[in-house]
């Protein structure tokens, strides 16, 4: 379960680094054309972890760095280096956590976090530590504690407590700021919500730290933007159930101008970047449908600017400014896939020559020196049924080096096509979807199907890319339908506020509306179809068997919100981390605790239980504090008084989420015996 936009904003924490995979060992992957027919994938294969997590290079592009997991059940930090010629060193690698997140301070230098992907998902939510270390992997200090302290810093012990986090660091080599970071100490309320971030200048060799300016800002700001030289700019804060965003003025010293004042779900506008001359970068809900479009802000007018520089209609603009010096470069683009719009010919002119060295697939360039005849070039290259391959061009050699494979046991021939499409619900709103469709499937011939729904609810679900679980399952034959119900972000603000107080109801429907379409195409089974999803897909799942159970076989529902009552008031015996937003947004979008109390549980499985007739596999996580066990455990309990005990299972250790691999491997094959029994399908 998410917080709504721009609530989740305002309320914004650092977060771990999403797992993208890289393998610098292994095998780029093969031609995208069908196999012979073989036996299934094994299920392992696509809930490993990926070889690695993230590749970044250096200032100078002479070298780059990359987490992975080749040859270790750990995640390390490797530095790669291209000259004379390449090779690689593993700078940090340790028995008992592995490196989430990093950051190159200068050519010499990186800063890395550390979490343990094998332990608790909710261990390092708040305190990652902070280590730095030189590329040759001396000279190691400890900046920030973790909760769970496992090495020492050199030198003089200045580090700081756990409860700082890093919020920025230099993209490019700046000489008048070597090796530095700004890190925010997080103050925390008396009932444990996150109350204000404090910024602070961090040197990562002498581990001193220096004030980062932020005299006469206002209290309570829980969110900075700052400018490509580490000026702090702009201050968005939390306080009383109003959000409100202030700016800063460098000619004025400490003087502050307010630019919004309102309650968190009425925001005019999302700041996104400021470049070194000072011009606001805006998100605005000006397209037709509400969608958000890319603007800059008019200090004059006191508003953003009447023309957008970019709009994306159908969706909203969903992206990341790219920069280099403070310099716009380019505009990352995410429509029903993910572009790069370039702004200088230079680029345009990279980027298409990546895309005719990679053809059919995203091709993300990440580069030094961009518009320089000897630009080094980092090109993430993936697909709908490939995880991807990262590749290294250098322009002043026009020379290609392949990095390896994302995740190189992945043969994409063996994979399934991704579409998206829009539909009509029932009551005539516009609403995409998405198809994850197995090999094999032929017109007339519909699959039995899986219904995916994904969590938040106030996300967006999918994008063109390859998808560990619903490849899985149409590995094993199943037709995937992943609706973007009414609530999803990414596709205008009349879709997501259409979801307001709809939990149950209109969200649920289109759910169903997206199955039926489906069978309406013939391409799902009229007869074969199972409802799954976790967080708010888990609670739409078990909704969905109680509302339509027409519909559906079964459902798997995992780390499930079960009792909407419990959500919306809370409870002094149930430990949860979703005080502010309970405080400042559940009300208005999903309803109030005593005004809408029947409709909250007309709404909730755990009050609806004995509505629930079919099969139900339920999962949790013993430590989860976003959705706590107790919905779990009271969901059981009355499906057991109902007659229909289900499938449960409690996984010790995890969060909101399965963290370690054998947990998800466990589960996946959990998920696989269950739908094999309900719709067979064996492959």
């Amino acid at each position: 379960m998410h917080m709504p936009q721009p609530l989740k904003r305002a309320l914004k924490r650092t977060a771990h680094a999403a797992v993208l995979g890289l393998a610098l060992l292994g095998a780029a992957s093969q031609a995208e054309s069908p196999p012979e027919r073989v036996p299934p994938v094994p299920l392992e294969f696509f809930f490993q972890h990926a070889r690695t997590l993230e590749a970044k290079l250096s200032p100078s592009g002479d070298y780059l760095a990359l987490t992975t997991s080749h040859g270790s059940d750990r995640v390390a930090l490797v530095v790669v280096s291209f000259k004379p010629s390449i090779q690689a060193q593993r700078i940090a690698h340790y028995k008992d956590a592995d490196v989430i997140d990093f950051h190159w301070t200068s050519d010499q230098r990186l800063v890395f976090s550390v979490g343990d992907l094998k332990d608790d998902a909710n261990a390092d939510e708040y305190a990652p530590g902070l280590i730095a270390m030189d590329r040759d992997g001396k000279n190691q200090r400890l900046l920030v504690k973790r909760q769970a302290q496992f090495v020492t810093g050199g030198g003089a012990d200045r580090s700081l407590e756990w409860n700082h986090m890093l919020l920025w660091s230099l993209q490019n080599t700046a000489a008048e700021i070597p090796n530095e970071v700004i890190v925010g100490r997080l103050n925390f309320s008396g009932d444990r919500q996150l109350q204000s971030v404090t910024p602070l200048w961090l040197n990562t060799e002498t581990g001193r730290t220096r004030n980062a300016g932020v005299l006469g800002a206002p209290d309570n700001v829980q969110q900075w933007l700052f400018d490509n030289n580490g000026q702090v700019r702009l201050a968005i804060a939390l306080d009383k159930g109003r959000v409100s965003a202030h700016w800063r003025d460098l000619k004025a010293e400490n003087t502050w101008r307010t630019l919004f004042d309102t309650p968190p779900l009425e925001a005019p506008f999302d700041p996104i970047a400021v470049d070194t001359q000072g011009a606001l970068y805006v998100n605005t809900n000006t397209g037709a449908q509400g969608e958000a479009e890319l603007k800059r802000f008019d200090f004059s007018s006191g508003r953003p600017e009447a023309q957008a520089i970019v709009s994306t209609p159908g969706f909203d603009f969903t992206g990341r400014l790219r920069m280099e010096a403070g310099q716009l470069m380019g505009v990352d683009v995410l429509t029903d896939a993910r572009q790069t719009v370039w702004l200088k010919p230079e680029l345009k002119a990279l980027q298409a020559l990546a895309d005719e060295k990679l053809p059919g697939r995203i091709n993300v360039l990440s580069c030094r020196r961009c518009s320089q005849a000897d630009a080094v070039v980092l090109v993430h290259s993936y697909s709908d049924r490939s995880p991807g391959e990262y590749w290294i061009y250098r322009a002043a050699e026009k020379q290609w080096e392949t990095i390896g494979g994302v995740r190189p046991e992945i043969d994409p021939r063996r994979m399934a096509s991704v579409d998206f499409q829009r539909i009509k619900t029932r009551d005539g709103r516009d609403m995409p979807v998405w198809i994850t469709l197995p090999q094999g499937v032929k017109p007339g011939k519909p699959a039995p199907t899986v219904v995916m729904v994904h969590g938040g609810p106030w996300v967006r679900g999918g994008q063109w890319e390859w998808e560990p679980m619903e490849q899985f399952l149409a590995s094993r034959g199943y037709l995937v339908i992943a609706p973007e119900f009414r609530g999803s972000t990414g596709y205008g603000a009349q879709h997501y506020r259409a979801s307001f107080k709809q939990w149950g109801q209109a969200m649920q429907d289109d759910v169903a509306d997206a199955l039926l379409w489906a069978r309406k195409e013939g391409l799902a089974d009229p007869e074969r179809a199972c409802i799954a999803g976790a967080s708010y897909g888990g609670y739409a799942t078990l909704m969905g068997l109680i509302r339509h159970p027409e519909l559906y076989r079964c459902g798997v529902s995992w780390v499930a919100v079960t009792d909407l009552p419990l959500l919306v008031e809370g409870s002094w015996r149930v430990n949860d981390d979703t005080g502010n937003f309970r405080k400042y947004g559940m009300a208005d979008t999903i309803g109030r605790a005593k005004e809408d109390r029947a409709m909250l549980e007309a709404n909730s499985p755990v009050h609806q239980a004995a509505r629930l007739k079919r099969p139900v596999l339920l999962a949790m996580g013993e430590n989860d504090v976003r959705v706590p066990l107790a919905h779990g455990t009271r969901m059981r309990e009355a499906l057991e008084k109902a007659g229909n005990p289900p499938q449960y299972v409690v996984y010790p250790g995890e969060g909101h989420g399965w963290r370690k691999v054998k947990n998800r491997v466990d589960f996946a094959q959990r998920v696989e015996a269950f739908l094999q029994q309900h719709i067979g399908n064996a492959p």
